[in-house]
């Protein structure tokens, strides 16, 4: 058990997932799609285009890793998402084809919209790419091959810091390193920095940042270690703390996390940890945290509990101040549901009834 996560009756587990609506703070759920001319799809992004509209993008194909996976969008135009649209895929100049990989998408502040992505064999192989949408995710183009050494937002979104954009990286080709990288013109070039945990330590990939109003930015990171694991910008975004593990399980799986407009945080995670858990597998269930500081965590949500796979969330809040999550559904559909942090009812892990 991880500590600080004792049994209690606050916050019960879920008889069926149906009874999140029943749950303070829930707004909506949703597929963003029935029916797809793919079996299987992973790895959703969600952003707000600067129009207002809510965009979504996965990677979808006959399985991860398979050269026919591609790039897939999803607009929220009047009240329901467009049929999904491949708009890139890993097909190279010489007819070879190549899986891609975890889209991440972002708005820049009175530019275009970018959407980063990986293209290559294999996570320990795979090199960053990007393309650009001015009229709000209805038409993409000019595409590029990131730098050398540059993989990108390697899952979850960057942050503008200042003129500052940040982006929250790992590599996997010798063991797992969370490195970070900025761009001072909006993605046109970039800079990374030395690594942030020593492998000896941690196994450690794929961090949300998590900008606090008070001027603090933190990241939490998915490791092999069964913890979510935490690291403190110091005195610019190329110095960090020694990476720490937070009272957070982790069963090796993708997290997400954003920095709520009333100051709190908002972290979408499996609270699963190396023993697996009653409620399903390794990938079940899918929580939600909020916490004040970035240290101590409370439980608010449980999105879902049943046995499969519910895994790789992203998380916005939208300008009209709800809260916008997407992720993998059973690697069929993805998933969208709205939430009012307003209205949560968060509780402690001693008293959530999470183990």
């Amino acid at each position: 058990m991880v500590a600080g996560a004792m049994t209690a009756t606050a916050i019960q587990p879920m008889a069926v997932a149906e009874e999140l609506s029943n749950q303070p703070g829930f707004v909506s759920a949703e597929f963003i799609y029935e029916e797809a001319p793919f079996p299987e799809c992973h790895a959703s992004t969600i952003e707000q285009a600067s129009d207002g509209t809510l965009i979504a993008s996965w990677f979808g194909g006959t399985e991860e890793k398979n050269p026919d996976v591609g790039i897939w969008v999803s607009r929220h135009v009047d009240g329901k998402w467009t049929v999904p649209t491949e708009v890139a895929n890993g097909v190279q100049p010489d007819g070879k084809r190549y899986p891609t990989w975890n889209p991440v998408l972002f708005q820049v502040p009175s530019g275009p919209l970018l959407l980063f992505f990986k293209t290559g064999p294999s996570p320990s192989t795979w090199w960053g790419e990007v393309i650009l949408s001015s009229d709000g995710g209805k038409t993409w183009d000019h595409r590029r091959r990131l730098s050398e050494a540059i993989a990108g937002p390697i899952r979850n979104k960057p942050v503008m810091i200042g003129d500052l954009l940040l982006s929250g990286s790992s590599t996997e080709d010798d063991g797992w390193i969370v490195h970070m990288e900025g761009s001072r013109d909006l993605g046109q070039t970039w800079e990374k920095s030395g690594p942030l945990n020593s492998k000896k330590e941690f196994g450690a990939i794929q961090p949300t940042i998590l900008k606090w109003p008070d001027g603090r930015v933190q990241i939490l990171n998915r490791t092999r270690e069964s913890v979510v694991s935490s690291n403190w910008m110091q005195d610019d975004w190329k110095s960090w703390t020694k990476m720490e593990a937070t009272n957070l399980p982790n069963p090796n799986s993708g997290i997400d996390g954003v920095v709520l407009q009333d100051g709190r945080a908002l972290l979408v995670y499996n609270h699963v940890g190396k023993k697996g858990n009653q409620w399903g597998g390794r990938r079940s269930p899918l929580n939600v945290a909020i916490s004040k500081d970035g240290k101590t965590w409370e439980a608010a949500l449980v999105l879902e509990n049943e046995p499969g796979e519910y895994s790789y969330p992203a998380v916005i809040q939208s300008s009209d101040g709800k809260v916008h999550i997407t992720y993998t559904w059973k690697r069929q559909r993805i998933k969208h549901v709205v939430v009012n942090p307003s209205e949560l009812k968060p509780v402690s892990m001693e008293t959530s009834g999470w183990e």
